[in-house]
């Protein structure tokens, strides 16, 4: 793909996102996360209706009149987009691959960021940490972000999810909203894994995001098949002509993911799916709206 043909996907990909992200989807964001604090502004004189503990007794005194403190949240945050990019994103039954509806995802939530001035940053990751981009603001920086996500050509195949979380702790000391977005394809159930998440979310915001592809739970009836696992390049060959292997293989996957979700929800974690062959605004939607009540 040529310089120009990279450029194109990015700006097409930045229209679409930018169209994505409606005023809904901003006030959904921004309602759903809060700022670190709240920061003093000034003092005031008392009025009707005030609450009688933000009172300053010491200006209060000298000006022989009550005063009180006025703050303002601190709503300046930093987002993280934290990317699986190992070599099961690549696959893709439909128009998008898992890849692709990641960059997708992450452009939304990229510019959602940008229209509430936060910081953006990402990690690219496989079974190793591929790419770190600090957080920034400005449309050359979510370009960047966006290019990379899309291009970025990693140099592991497998997924260690372990050690991305772990480079993310050491280099965002401060609290920092996180957007893990992955396949998740290689927790087993019981897996130490889901405990660290639940550490990363003592310390920051930590939102995942399960890409799946239609095909990873339903076999279509079209014959002997060969079927390669794409980071380990182990090959089995299937009979999808047999209805019980058909039957078989929507069963795992549907315990899969049901094991993900009851281990995730035992953990108190905040996650939504996302399929390629499906809309996921509505989830994020919902997604903020949750979390937005709960504050």
């Amino acid at each position: 793909m040529t310089p120009a043909d990279i450029i194109k996907k990015v700006r097409r990909l930045e229209i679409r996102a930018r169209h994505l992200v409606t005023d809904s989807v901003t006030g959904a964001y921004h309602s759903s996360f809060k700022g670190r604090g709240m920061d003093f502004e000034e003092v005031r004189e008392y009025a009707i209706g005030d609450d009688v503990r933000t009172i300053d007794w010491n200006v209060s005194a000298k000006m022989d009149r009550p005063f009180v403190k006025v703050f303002r949240e601190e709503r300046e945050m930093t987002l993280i987009l934290l990317i699986d990019v190992s070599a099961s994103g690549v696959f893709g039954s439909v128009e998008q691959s898992k890849r692709e509806r990641a960059a997708e995802i992450a452009s939304v939530l990229a510019f959602s960021a940008t229209q509430n001035n936060d910081k953006v940053g990402v990690l690219l990751y496989t079974d190793e940490v591929e790419h770190y981009i600090p957080p920034k603001k400005g449309r050359r920086h979510i370009l960047r972000v966006i290019r990379d996500i899309l291009f970025f050509k990693p140099n592991g195949r497998g997924t260690s999810h372990k050690t991305a979380l772990e480079y993310l702790n050491r280099v965002q000391r401060r609290k920092t909203v996180v957007f893990m977005i992955s396949d998740f394809l290689d927790l087993a159930p019981g897996t130490l894994l889901f405990d660290k998440l639940a550490l990363t979310n003592q310390h920051h915001d930590l939102i995942s995001i399960a890409l799946s592809d239609p095909r990873e739970s339903t076999l279509s009836e079209v014959g002997l098949i060969t079927l390669e696992d794409a980071e380990t390049g182990e090959m089995v060959e299937i009979d999808t002509s047999n209805k019980s292997t058909r039957k078989r293989y929507a069963s795992l996957a549907q315990e899969r993911q049901q094991n993900f979700s009851n281990q995730m929800r035992k953990k108190g974690l905040d996650w939504i799916q996302a399929c390629t062959d499906q809309p996921y605004l509505p989830a994020l939607r919902n997604l903020f709206a949750r979390r937005a009540s709960r504050h």
